[in-house]
């Protein structure tokens, strides 16, 4: 396989219910590429199939989902990101008190301590993620 230069992971919480983590998991999903500065990073790719149909904006990139087993790992991995200035997106689990189309303002009521997370994406290096997520499991 070729070694990218960037890596895509999602860790997700493995006590969630399948419902709130793919919802989450899209959520991230938009946010992380929505986010990138340099999209050719995203190696997005129109796929063009034998009737000639188009199946646009894919990602060559494989994108790894794995699974923290408590959420405390997830914590500390959002804690590892920041200290290294990593690009990621999480999924409070606020936001499922709130909803995503409620007052953003709310937010402001949850302090680190009472947040916990649905997930976490990360776009960053390959060897760099491939390090901070090596203590995790494929999703299976």
């Amino acid at each position: 396989m070729q070694k990218y230069k960037k890596k895509l992971v999602a860790v997700l919480n493995g006590g969630g219910s399948i419902g709130e983590i793919m919802n989450a998991l899209g959520h991230m999903s938009i946010g992380i590429g929505s986010g990138t500065k340099e999209k050719k990073e995203l190696m997005m790719v129109d796929y063009i199939d034998g009737d000639g149909f188009s199946h646009k904006n894919l990602s060559e990139l494989p994108f790894i989902i794995l699974k923290a087993k408590k959420q405390q790992e997830l914590v500390a991995l959002r804690k590892k990101l920041l200290e290294k200035n990593i690009n990621f997106i999480d999924y409070p689990n606020f936001l499922n008190l709130i909803g995503t189309f409620g007052d953003k303002e709310e937010s402001k009521n949850f302090k680190k301590e009472d947040i916990g997370y649905l997930g976490i994406v990360i776009f960053d290096d390959w060897d760099i993620v491939t390090e901070m997520t090596k203590n995790f499991f494929l999703w299976k």
